[in-house]
């Protein structure tokens, strides 16, 4: 077994070495962590706000949070659910607990959203939002986001070594939810009897949060992100009990 000590070391170099690996594949390397979100907007305002044009006031900025947002938990789920299977060159090497690969994939994403958060947050000022201490609400929000990305990123991984299916599943159930998480319009303005299922949705009521934060002053909606946070717990511990029972049993189904 190898100790909590040991396996956060571990923890820490592989994210930095997935960090280093996929920088090093390109020639200008980390610049690409602050540029890629900067043309991301770029592209965005352009058009949404020239070539459409009429689009309601502050769109860009709505549109953006949704999305800054979206990318960071998509990727994440995404690439958690392939994360044990990925790395079956290391399984019969040593013994190393399967919830570290995951983990890696989120740590790996969630620095680079911060880059994309730090270029979201100056588009604001600039576009005219005024930067305020009401900001840092969204940290606590921010912190019930990740925790609920990384528990679906777990129960994603300890599946998709026993079910390889569920892949495409997730792939495209990702597409679906990128549609109904209220990324390019506002869920309260439907006028439909799925409205409360809209509501529910954990993507939506993160984005919808910090939209509340950051463009209108306004606070979180902490009841419903209360039951975000009790969703990522139980999808968490789900993920992580089923990883732990079957740890030996994925070096032998992942080939």
């Amino acid at each position: 077994m190898i100790s909590s000590r040991r396996t956060k070391d571990i923890l820490l170099y592989k994210t930095y070495a997935e960090l280093k690996a996929e920088a090093q594949r390109n020639f200008l390397g980390f610049l690409w962590w602050v540029i890629e979100p900067i043309l991301f907007m770029l592209v965005f305002y352009f058009v949404f706000g020239k070539l459409l044009g009429r689009r309601p006031e502050a769109f860009i900025p709505f549109l953006l949070v949704g999305l800054v947002v979206w990318l960071w938990g998509q990727a994440t789920i995404a690439q958690g659910a392939a994360a044990i299977t990925a790395n079956r060159g290391l399984l019969n090497q040593a013994f190393v607990p399967k919830a570290l690969f995951p983990t890696v994939i989120f740590l790996k994403n969630t620095f680079k959203f911060l880059f994309a958060l730090l270029m979201l947050l100056i588009f604001l000022v600039a576009y005219g939002f005024e930067a305020s201490l009401a900001w840092l609400e969204a940290v606590p929000v921010l912190a019930i986001g990740g925790l609920f990305i990384l528990g679906s990123a777990y129960l994603a991984a300890a599946l998709t070594p026993f079910f390889p299916d569920l892949q495409v599943l997730i792939d495209n159930g990702l597409r679906v939810l990128f549609f109904i998480s209220g990324i390019f319009y506002d869920i309260d303005t439907l006028n439909t009897s799925y409205k409360a299922v809209f509501q529910a949705n954990p993507a939506a009521v993160l984005i919808d949060s910090l939209r509340a934060i950051l463009l209108t002053g306004e606070h979180a909606d902490w009841w419903r992100l209360s039951g975000v946070l009790v969703g990522a717990l139980c999808i968490g511990g789900a993920g992580y009990a089923i990883m732990r029972v079957n740890e030996s049993r994925y070096a032998k189904i992942a080939y």
